[in-house]
């Protein structure tokens, strides 16, 4: 069984058009949960979803355009949680099944050591799919005919997102005897007193949200398989190497992440509006390169400084256009009509719209700032 979009002559054209965006020499960037949430954070954004869709490496292009962002984790770090990662899923897995049953397994039989963990090597992304697809498949049916408890250590799920498919690893996904497929993330920060650091957890639990929508794609297929909306946390205990974890309610994320993705425009509509030859190949100049990224309409705010690496060029054209969303997206929905910052502050000067009531409120603000500073002095 495969969990992928089913190859077409559309689809390979499309294929063909985003492969000559990014450079005909130049390998896809497959887009991650981390970047599907960023994506999902900011829908309006097409310079990010024709970017993502293409593959382009975002880091190498803001390089070439003179405005490197810093991403990334530390080579300490990522060592440091593959060490985490080994420990925990060593011996078949034990420990991780352990700690599933603990707080999610009421119901059914502890995980004995005859749990399976199947081989999901395969060649290729949608080969590993197709093989993650049908070990879900093996999984549920053996849970349900011999009560086995089944750990797909970093499958490899399918995700169609703007109308090209993006390729998912979780850390792993944990099959229970009653069919019931669990998400689990595997976290190097520590998880101290059984609670861990608010935005991190927050940041986990979209990602895991992700992976569950692309495995409800495949459970939607299967007699008797259920995607839990409770994921399993695994961080390190205290400042110890000891795993311990907790249950993440994702409904709320899932729910906002299915939505934003809906809203998204298709890849292909971005990359029909392109004029021909254009193209993000870093092998161009960085004038070619900043005219192709001009090209495509961004939506920059300020949260996207943490999310995405184009994110201080898009900053630089949104301050160079004097557009209000580089103060913030409320700020943007507070001002309606006024999309520059000048003609905000025309409008607080008493020069705006008389009849626009977001120019009056900035008439009356304005005022009012000017008597208290006359009052103060």
């Amino acid at each position: 069984m495969s969990s992928y979009p089913p190859s077409s002559a559309p689809q390979t054209t499309l294929r063909q058009r985003l492969a000559g965006l990014r450079g005909p020499a130049v390998p896809p960037r497959p887009l991650d949960a981390r970047a599907l949430a960023a994506l999902a954070a900011n829908p309006g954004c097409g310079r990010r979803a024709l970017l993502d869709g293409a593959g382009v490496d975002k880091t190498v292009l803001a390089s070439a355009l003179g405005s490197p962002a810093p991403f990334g984790q530390s080579q300490f770090a990522i060592v440091r949680g593959n060490s985490f990662e080994a420990k925990i899923k060593g011996d078949g897995g034990s420990e991780l099944l352990r700690l599933v049953y603990e707080h999610l397994g009421a119901g059914s039989e502890p995980p004995g050591p005859g749990a399976r963990v199947p081989d999901l090597t395969a060649a290729g992304p949608e080969g590993r799919a197709a093989r993650t697809a049908l070990a879900l498949r093996e999984a549920t049916a053996a849970g349900r005919d011999t009560g086995a408890w089944t750990l797909l250590d970093h499958p490899m799920l399918a995700l169609e997102v703007a109308g090209s498919p993006a390729y998912l690893e979780p850390d792993a996904v944990v099959v229970h005897p009653d069919g019931r497929w669990t998400v689990v993330e595997i976290k190097s920060f520590p998880m101290i007193d059984g609670s861990a650091d608010a935005a991190k957890v927050g940041a986990a639990a979209r990602q895991a949200a992700v992976y569950v929508l692309a495995l409800e794609k495949t459970a939607a297929k299967l007699a008797g398989a259920e995607v839990g909306h409770t994921v399993l946390l695994v961080c390190p205990k205290d400042f110890s190497n000891l795993p311990t974890a907790a249950p993440v309610d994702i409904r709320r994320e899932r729910s906002v992440t299915r939505r934003q993705l809906d809203r998204l425009t298709r890849v292909e509509e971005l990359a029909a509006a392109l004029p021909d030859g254009l193209s993000f190949d870093p092998a161009r100049t960085a004038e070619e390169l900043a005219e192709a990224v001009s090209a495509v309409d961004a939506a920059y705010a300020p949260e996207c400084l943490a999310a995405c690496e184009l994110a201080f060029h898009c900053r630089e054209q949104a301050r160079a256009a004097d557009e209000v969303t580089a103060l913030g997206r409320s700020v943007r929905g507070e001002l309606g009509a006024l999309t520059t910052v000048g003609a905000a502050l025309a409008a607080a000067a008493g020069h705006g719209p008389a009849d626009d009531p977001t120019a009056e409120a900035l008439r009356r603000a304005a005022r009012l700032r000017a008597e208290a500073l006359e009052a103060s002095g």
